[in-house]
């Protein structure tokens, strides 16, 4: 006589039950194949690949410097020829504008009578002088305005009421205060250049991190030392946003000032030639105000290359 078989069985557990849904196996089983083990596939392989594409990263090539400066001379060269042509065909006449070739000729008669060096020295002068007065008070009101709370509760209301004023409104009330002696086209100029670079100004300060000025307090840092080593590094890209927008104006402010009863520079070439009707050195003198402002731009380029060069890379992946 056989003994009857007995299986052993959990608490619990009723004969036949299946397992719950989720529930875990018990110790010492192992789960039931699924439609995919047995088919020998992995689950979600088929139908969620099909169709994709095989992601392909973007390659940036950098560009040469050659190829950058060619690409940027385009434009003026295409100018000049449309100048050239427009002169060659008589589109253009000169008492309406001189050609090409008679400006040419002017450059090398206002160089070899000492005109042109004379005339481009002063007016050199007058606007370098007048940026550096307006770059510093623009960059000490724009540190005050954003560092301390005082400074922008007192000054930044008033600042911001005679940044709207137009610096050209102030040419006849500088007459009289100053005369038409060199200061007031100095003047001019750096009240031109103040306001752009306290706008930059202050924005970079405002813009520095928080906590960072915190923690160098707390090292024991004054408030210079903090300006110096923290908030002026922080704001360098505003700062040096602001110096471009000032050196530019700085040429505008010059072609105004210039204008105030002026018996040399750049300025009073132009009204020589006003009086004679010479377009050729008029173009000459338009001509390097023009070269004026993008020596300034081409400066201030090269001074962010030196002091930022991690921003000369953009995201096309060449040089600016």
């Amino acid at each position: 006589m056989t003994a009857p078989v007995t299986t052993e069985k959990t608490p619990g557990e009723s004969p036949g039950a299946e397992p719950a849904p989720g529930a875990e196996p018990a110790p010492g089983t192992e789960p039931a194949p699924g439609p995919e083990a047995e088919e020998g596939k992995s689950p979600g392989t088929e139908g969620d690949t099909a169709g994709l594409v095989a992601p392909r990263p973007p390659v940036h090539r950098p560009r040469s410097r050659t190829y950058s400066l060619t690409v940027r001379a385009l434009g003026p060269v295409a100018l000049l020829a449309l100048w050239w042509a427009s002169s060659a065909t008589g589109l253009l006449t000169p008492d309406v504008l001189a050609s090409p070739a008679q400006v040419i000729g002017a450059v090398g008669e206002l160089w070899g009578n000492g005109q042109l060096p004379d005339a481009l020295a002063t007016s050199l002068t007058r606007s370098g002088v007048g940026l550096v007065i307006g770059l510093a008070a623009g960059l000490t009101l724009g540190i005050t305005t954003g560092f301390t709370r005082l400074g922008d509760e007192l000054l930044d209301s008033s600042l911001q009421t005679l940044r709207t004023i137009p610096f050209l409104s102030l040419v006849p009330l500088f007459m009289v205060w100053f005369g038409i002696n060199e200061t007031a086209k100095i003047l001019l100029i750096a009240v031109a250049t103040t306001f752009p670079m306290y706008v930059s100004t202050t924005g970079g300060v405002r813009n520095t991190d928080r906590k960072l000025v915190e923690a160098m307090r707390s090292f024991g840092l004054g408030r210079l030392a903090i300006v110096r080593q923290v908030v002026l590094p922080g704001a360098l890209p505003s700062l040096l946003a602001g110096l471009r927008l000032s050196m530019t104006l700085s040429v505008i402010a010059l072609i105004a000032a210039e204008e105030i009863n002026a018996t040399a520079g750049i300025g009073y070439l132009m009204s020589q030639a006003q009086s004679y009707a010479r377009t050729d050195v008029l173009a000459v003198c338009i001509l390097v105000y023009g070269l004026l402002g993008l020596t300034a731009d081409v400066l201030v380029r090269g001074l962010e290359r030196v002091l930022m060069p991690w921003r000369t890379a953009g995201p096309g992946g060449g040089a600016r």
